[in-house]
């Protein structure tokens, strides 16, 4: 059975749960956030609280990860809408910085040209310094902006030069060593 699918999740103060059928819509003081899932997995709200269980008796290992991953999809949308998420990402490298244009984030990383990625709606971007914020309700979506303005120039492991998470430790590596003749005439 599932550890994780069988904990209930707790609703806080201030948030409102409407499931229909297998779409659940949380709306907090942050904003609103809606998914739909999938059938194998039965949702219900009782006493303050959303309940899980699967619509069958589980015999397959997928029906029991669906289980656990529907419940924590749903814990992360009620903590997006009353606290939120926040990746940050930190710049490294001489001349390299990045600003907010507009609805864009534009990136000056080495490159012979600016790239210049959109920001997608609900997401919040903000540079201070060389340390990127992109904060938002949805945590999948705040991941995956994060992730693709990492993948524009990731951290090279010789001088640690790119965009990196803050807190990550980049590898490296020794350069070339000069070997020298000792004795040589």
């Amino acid at each position: 059975m599932s550890r994780v699918g069988r904990k209930p999740i707790p609703i806080p103060q201030g948030v409102q749960v409407q499931i229909e059928r297998q779409k659940v819509k949380v709306t907090g003081p942050k904003g609103e956030i809606s998914r739909e899932f999938r059938p194998e997995i039965k949702i219900e709200l009782k006493e303050g609280k959303i309940l899980l269980s699967p619509q069958q008796e589980i015999k397959d290992k997928e029906i029991k990860a669906l289980w656990g991953l529907t419940r924590m999809l749903i814990a992360n949308m009620v903590e997006g809408v009353v606290q939120g998420f926040e990746k940050k990402l930190e710049i490294e490298g001489v001349g390299f910085k990045a600003e907010v244009s507009g609805q864009e984030i534009v990136l000056s990383v080495g490159f012979s040209h600016q790239v210049r990625l959109e920001i997608p709606q609900g997401i919040k971007v903000s540079v201070e310094k060389n340390v990127i914020s992109v904060s938002g309700i949805d945590k999948e979506a705040v991941g995956q902006f994060a992730s693709n303005i990492k993948k524009v120039k990731p951290p090279e492991p010789y001088k640690g030069k790119g965009i990196k998470y803050a807190g990550e430790v980049v590898r490296r590596k020794a350069g070339k060593k000069v070997i020298t003749t000792a004795g040589a005439k």
